[in-house]
């Protein structure tokens, strides 16, 4: 069976601009949880699904996804002690993946990205090393890398992500009908926005999973 491309869930963040007493992801958001509401999406795509985080969510996530798609993170860091940061976690994620056709980074915190916005941005990577997903001429996420760029992702550390690979390579933006991209949950006003003002995106049918084009 041909690979397809992975979805990397970035669940590792400490949420330190969220003040309540526990972890922004694990937030009732509707009928789930803020990482919850991410994962359901992320699995109705029908991609392969990895869900990088610490030892404080990794049971939470283990109730969406098997044990063996959480990859958990060292709680005390570098061995100088210097937080992971989020390249660090892209790296894991995509290590944990090495025969992906590709990567889309997706924070956890982003609970309105839907399935067919992952879809659509995978299906990008057949075309171009680097995808992400826009909504009226904005960017947001999930990012997406093409398989030859597997070298450098799994070296990524520190806080910048993957901003110098978007930056070095030719990227793509995928218009999306899905103001979802550009929502994240990094206050408690955000969370609270968000329940009052909009309901998750209703779960992908799951019968059958979405096709992508060979690669030629």
């Amino acid at each position: 069976m041909k690979s397809r491309p992975a979805v990397v869930v970035l669940a590792a963040g400490s949420g330190s601009r969220f003040s309540a007493s526990s972890h922004k992801l694990m937030q009732r958001l509707g009928q789930s949880s803020v990482l919850g509401s991410t994962l359901h999406q992320a699995i109705a795509s029908h991609l392969p699904v990895v869900v990088v985080t610490t030892e404080a969510v990794a049971d939470a996530a283990r109730c969406h996804v098997a044990a063996r798609d959480v990859v958990v993170l060292p709680s005390a860091g570098t061995p100088n002690g210097a937080p992971l940061g989020m390249g660090y976690s892209i790296a894991a994620g995509v290590a944990a993946r090495p025969d992906a056709s590709g990567w889309l980074v997706l924070p956890g915190d982003m609970p309105m990205v839907k399935a067919a916005t992952l879809v659509a941005v995978a299906r990008a990577l057949d075309q171009h090393p680097v995808a992400y997903a826009q909504h009226q001429g904005r960017r947001g996420h999930p990012v997406g890398f093409g398989a030859e760029l597997y070298s450098e992702l799994v070296t990524l550390s520190g806080d910048e992500g993957a901003r110098r690979l978007v930056a070095r390579y030719p990227a793509h933006g995928v218009d999306v009908d899905d103001p979802g991209v550009l929502i994240d949950v990094d206050t408690e006003a955000d969370l609270e926005r968000l329940r009052q003002n909009l309901q998750p995106p209703p779960l992908a049918p799951q019968q059958s999973a979405p096709v992508l084009p060979d690669r030629h």
